[in-house]
C-alpha cells in the first residue's frame, strides 16, 4: 500500500506545476490550502455516508479521491509519506499498530473517595426564618 501512495505523492508533486487549465492538480495548488482542505472534507464525507448506506464500492471509490486528497494536502503542507510513516511506526511502538493516540495525556482514573458518616441535617423552625427587607 505504501508503494502506491509514494507513486501518488510523487506524481501530485510532479503535477503542481502543470497548467491549472488542464491539470486538477495544479488547479488545486494554485487554490490554495483552504480549498485543499474543503476537497479532503468533502471526499471524507462521502466516504462515511457510502459507509453507513452499505455501498462497499462506493467507499472504495471515495476512498481513492480521500488518498489523493490528502496526498495533495501533505505535498502543500511539506509533509511526505515516510514523515507519516514513522508516525505510524511511534505509534505502534507505543500501543500497537491498530489504535489511535490520545489527544491529550491519558487520564490515570482516580482513587474512589472514601465514604464519609454525614451528620443529618437539621431542618429549622419557620419562626426563627425571617425574610430581611
Amino acid at each position: 500500500m505504501s508503494d502506491s501512495l509514494e507513486r501518488l505523492y510523487l506524481a501530485v508533486i510532479a503535477a503542481k506545476d502543470l497548467d491549472p487549465a488542464v491539470s486538477r492538480t495544479a488547479r488545486l495548488f494554485q487554490r490554495g490550502p483552504a480549498k485543499m482542505a474543503k476537497k479532503l472534507a468533502e471526499e471524507a464525507i462521502e466516504v462515511v455516508i457510502d459507509a453507513v448506506n452499505g455501498k462497499p464500492d462506493a467507499v472504495i471509490r471515495e476512498s481513492a479521491d480521500l488518498l489523493y486528497n490528502l496526498t495533495v494536502l501533505w505535498a502543500s503542507c511539506g509533509v511526505q509519506p515516510e514523515d507519516v510513516w514513522r508516525e505510524m511506526e511511534r505509534r505502534e511502538h507505543m500501543l500497537g499498530i491498530a489504535e489511535k493516540l490520545p489527544k491529550s495525556a491519558v487520564k490515570m482514573p482516580r482513587p474512589p473517595t472514601p465514604r464519609v458518616a454525614r451528620r443529618p441535617i437539621v431542618a429549622l423552625e419557620s419562626r426563627n426564618l425571617r425574610k430581611r427587607h
